[in-house]
C-alpha cells in the first residue's frame, strides 16, 4: 500500500527512468492526466501496463481522490503521473497527496524531470535560491498588479506561460520589472525544439511578438538587484512612472509598480505623480 509519484520525461522518452519503468509496470492501479498520453509512453518504454488505468485531472480530481484513497487503504499501490515533470508542481497530486497522507497512507516519489528546475538551470541565471511562481494570473488587471507585487524579489523568479498568453505577459514583466531584467524564455525543453532565449525582458517581450513560441513555455527571471542606497527623488518617481504610461500601463498599475521597483511607499509616488505640474 502506498501513493507513488511518478516523474515523466517532459518529452524525451530516454529520461524515463529505471525505477518509472517498473513502478508502471507493477503498480495495482495508475492515474494519468492524460490517459492517452501514458499508453504512448508505456508504449514507447516498451512497458506493459498491468494495473487498472484512470483519468485524473483537474475535471475529475475531486471525485476521483476518493476512490483512489479506497484503493490505497484499501492496499493497492497507486502511481499517479502527469503528462510530463512531476506531479503537484502545476499539475495535478496536491490533492491526492493530502488525501492520503489524512488516511495514513505511505506517499514515496519516482523522482524525474521537472520543467522548473530544467529551465532554470539552462537559464544561467542565479540558481542558488529561486522561487516558482506557476502561471501568473490569466485577467491583465490581476496580472499586472501581482507582477507589481513580486517585483522586488531578490530571488530568481519562474513561471509557467501559454503559448497565446506570454506576449502580454512578457510586456507585462517588462513594465513592471523594467525592460533590462535579465530574462529566459525556455520553450519545448528536452523536445526536438527546445528553444531557450536569453534576453533582458524588453528583448524578449519583442521578441514574441516578432516570433511567436510555441509549445510549453517557462520563464526564468532575475531576482530584483538590491535597492540602491541613494532614495530615489520626487522628479525619479514622476518620470518612472510616465515611462510606464506610455507604454499602455494604467497610472495606478504604474505606480504600484515603481514603489515596488524603487522600494518606497505607494502614498510616496502618488503623491509625487498628483503634486507634479
Amino acid at each position: 500500500m502506498a501513493l507513488i509519484l511518478l516523474g515523466a520525461p517532459l518529452g524525451n522518452v530516454g529520461d524515463a527512468s529505471t525505477r518509472l519503468r517498473d513502478v508502471l509496470a507493477t503498480a495495482d492501479v495508475v492515474a494519468a492526466e492524460d490517459t492517452r498520453r501514458l499508453t504512448r509512453l508505456a508504449r514507447e518504454l516498451d512497458v506493459t501496463v498491468a494495473g487498472r488505468i484512470v483519468s485524473y485531472f483537474e475535471g475529475n480530481e475531486q471525485r476521483r481522490t476518493p476512490e483512489l484513497v479506497d484503493a490505497l487503504t484499501g492496499g493497492a499501490t497507486v502511481a499517479l503521473i502527469t503528462d510530463g515533470g512531476m506531479p503537484s508542481v502545476s499539475d495535478p497530486g496536491f490533492r491526492l497527496v493530502r488525501a492520503a497522507l489524512d488516511a495514513g497512507v505511505p506517499v514515496t516519489s519516482a523522482p524525474g524531470p521537472s520543467a522548473v528546475t530544467t529551465a532554470l538551470a539552462l537559464s544561467g541565471l542565479p540558481s542558488d535560491r529561486f522561487c516558482f511562481e506557476g502561471f501568473p494570473p490569466r485577467k491583465p488587471g490581476e496580472r499586472r498588479t501581482y507582477f507589481a507585487e513580486v517585483a522586488r524579489e531578490p530571488r530568481t523568479l519562474v513561471f509557467f506561460e501559454s503559448p497565446h498568453r506570454v506576449e502580454d505577459t512578457l510586456a507585462d514583466l517588462a513594465a513592471a520589472f523594467g525592460p533590462d531584467r535579465p530574462a529566459a524564455l525556455c520553450r519545448e525543453l528536452t523536445k526536438t525544439y527546445e528553444e531557450i532565449r536569453r534576453a533582458p525582458l524588453g528583448e524578449l517581450a519583442t521578441s514574441v511578438v516578432e516570433d511567436p513560441p510555441r509549445g510549453e513555455i517557462t520563464l526564468v527571471v532575475a531576482g530584483a538587484p538590491a535597492v540602491p542606497a541613494e532614495p530615489p527623488t520626487t522628479a525619479d518617481l514622476v518620470d518612472a512612472v510616465a515611462a510606464l504610461e506610455a507604454t499602455g500601463t494604467s497610472r495606478r498599475d504604474a505606480i504600484v509598480a515603481v514603489a515596488a521597483e524603487r522600494g518606497v511607499p505607494k502614498r510616496q509616488v502618488y503623491n509625487a505623480v498628483h503634486a507634479a505640474p
